[in-house]
């Protein structure tokens, strides 16, 4: 579990950060004036990144949240086998399968360079 923690207000759009536990790209943060006893809150609307589910969250923007350390990486398609693909880390030479996004389907084919992300202990394929 590779996270980190940061306040709310150290946030911006196209960052990451952990909503009910699933890493979540922030798409969009809005923050309200301070009351005269409260103090200010931001609401954050994000989408998961392995679910792809729309999740907002609001905390007064002094609030600590966890921020997932995201590993960019590439890696070389050795099999595909029906809707899996077999890949090969290209700098530890770690093997693993992982399922073909539909946006993929039908353009991987082994030999081919792709990159995928790393969060959390999951991996999920982002482009070829």
């Amino acid at each position: 579990m590779s996270k980190t923690v940061a306040e709310v207000r150290t946030l911006k759009p196209n960052r990451y950060m952990i909503i009910d536990g699933e890493p979540c790209k922030i798409v969009n943060i809005t923050t309200s004036k301070p009351g005269k006893h409260g103090e200010a809150k931001a609401r954050i609307e994000a989408f998961g990144i392995f679910d792809g589910q729309k999740r907002s969250i609001v905390h007064p923007v002094k609030h600590k949240v966890q921020v997932p350390l995201i590993d960019k990486r590439s890696a070389q398609v050795i099999a595909v086998m029906g809707s899996e693909v077999q890949l090969m880390d290209m700098e530890t030479y770690d093997t693993f399968n992982l399922p073909i996004p539909e946006e993929l389907e039908g353009e991987l084919e082994p030999g081919k360079e792709i990159q995928y992300l790393e969060a959390l202990g999951r991996r999920k394929i982002t482009r070829t």
